[in-house]
């Protein structure tokens, strides 16, 4: 593969997914150990599809069958491997944020710029979230997380105000489930998958076969 177009894994994902964050920090570490380049193809995904109302509004009354005890295991699975990786986190969930917003505007900057534009806001978005606690569905802090990218604050309220391409987005949503796709975060590459924020040795495992 010629330098000009750099190798590409999957990632599926939901900003509101703690191990989405502290996956990413896993794949960053091997990013960082490969000579060749690495890019993200950045699939989003739905935590809170089972809740969704039809105008894409989350109804926070809906059982999805996670009780206190689910969440308890969670949170000491996040408090693990922020251990691991050495990341800091100012949340272990976050239950009552909508992340469709942050989503839509992310997919958004994908299309229109460069990979690295992209990257920045999305590191951006999970940092806002995990690391000082900020509501990723308020359109001013996404446009401000955007203006710092060096992307258009306006550019981002009209894109969060486009019903075609929320659905687009949501359309995405389902794509991932039809591909197989049941939790986040998923890292997919040449037909196999890992799911989990796993070591970034099984991510070379996954990439490279060894």
């Amino acid at each position: 593969m010629s330098e000009s177009q750099p190798e590409h894994i999957t990632v599926y994902s939901d900003y509101v997914c703690p191990f989405c964050y502290l996956g990413r920090e896993s794949l960053k570490r091997y990013q960082d150990s490969r000579e060749e380049e690495l890019d993200i193809d950045w699939h989003p995904f739905d935590l809170r599809s089972q809740k969704r109302r039809p105008d894409g509004t989350i109804d926070f009354s809906v059982d999805d069958g996670k009780d206190d005890e689910y969440y308890e295991q969670a949170k000491q699975g996040v408090r693990r491997l922020q251990e691991k990786y050495g990341v800091e986190m100012t949340l272990d969930i976050a239950t009552d944020i909508d992340s469709l917003p942050a989503q839509v505007a992310s997919y958004h900057v994908k299309q229109h710029y460069d990979n690295d534009t992209w990257l920045e806001f999305d590191v951006s978005i999970f940092e806002a979230l995990w690391q000082e606690g900020k509501d990723i569905g308020d359109e001013d802090l996404l446009v401000e997380l955007a203006e710092d990218a060096g992307i258009d604050g306006d550019e981002i309220r009209s894109a969060l105000d486009d019903d075609g391409l929320r659905a687009e987005v949501r359309e995405k949503f389902a794509e991932a489930q039809q591909h197989g796709v049941t939790g986040v975060p998923t890292f997919a590459y040449d037909g196999y998958a890992a799911r989990g924020a796993v070591p970034p040795e099984q991510l070379e495992r996954l990439v490279e076969g060894f």
